[in-house]
């Protein structure tokens, strides 16, 4: 009923109120009002951090085109232990894991993109997390392991990519077969990259089907 009156009308309807049932309004007027107080303080203070996580990750970000790696890395640290349940920090795990891969950290970047793959609450932001962590580890050599990262993931508008990925494990695996059918299930999917490179690439390399046998008609001369 209050936000359809003006507020001297709220206040003269509360003290109605405690005129004819004393006391017992006033505990209660009391009880909503720290209520309410306590939301908008808390709503205020979670405005706030997303602000200020907003601020650091545009630092961050600004700090990188500047090429200062060094800045950037700290915004992150401060990030990570100030707001690490923002999403600004799991965008800034990102960022910091392809720093660290480009400093040929791949252990450090496969931890930072761990962690936004299993504890984002952006599913979109997981699945891409995921999907470079599997790139990290074929870089690695653990072409098993980034298999065990893309498998039994609905990875919905990304099934193309994760396709693709599991291609590049495979083949990193030797495994030139199941390559080819995950490429192909790729381009299937609607894949822009240059799948159709690796496909021609790994059919060529297949074994040609076996000629037909002739039949016994053709083989007799009839």
């Amino acid at each position: 009923m209050e936000e359809y009156l003006s507020e001297k009308e709220q206040w003269e309807w509360i003290k109605a109120q405690v005129r004819e049932n004393g006391p017992a309004v006033i505990l209660a007027v009391a009880m909503v009002g720290a209520g309410v107080f306590g939301w908008r303080w808390w709503q205020a203070h979670l405005d706030a951090g997303r602000l200020e996580a907003g601020a650091k990750y545009t630092q961050m970000v600004q700090a990188l085109e500047a090429g200062d790696r060094s800045r950037a890395l700290v915004l992150f640290g401060e990030l990570e232990r100030g707001y690490a349940a923002s999403p600004y920090t799991d965008q800034a795990r990102l960022l910091a894991a392809r720093l660290y891969v480009l400093g040929g950290e791949l252990d450090r970047a496969a931890g930072e993109l761990g962690a936004v793959a299993e504890s984002s609450k952006d599913r979109d932001l997981a699945l891409v997390a995921r999907l470079r962590l599997a790139r990290v580890q074929i870089a690695e050599g653990k072409a098993d392991g980034a298999l065990a990262t893309l498998n039994g993931v609905k990875a919905g508008a990304f099934d193309a990519r994760y396709h693709e990925v599991r291609g590049d494990a495979y083949y990193a695996k030797g495994d030139k077969a199941a390559a080819l059918k995950e490429y192909r299930s790729a381009q299937a999917a609607g894949s822009d990259s240059l799948l159709g490179l690796k496909i021609a690439d790994l059919a060529a390399d297949a074994p040609a089907a076996a000629p037909a046998a002739k039949s016994t008609a053709a083989g007799s001369g009839k």
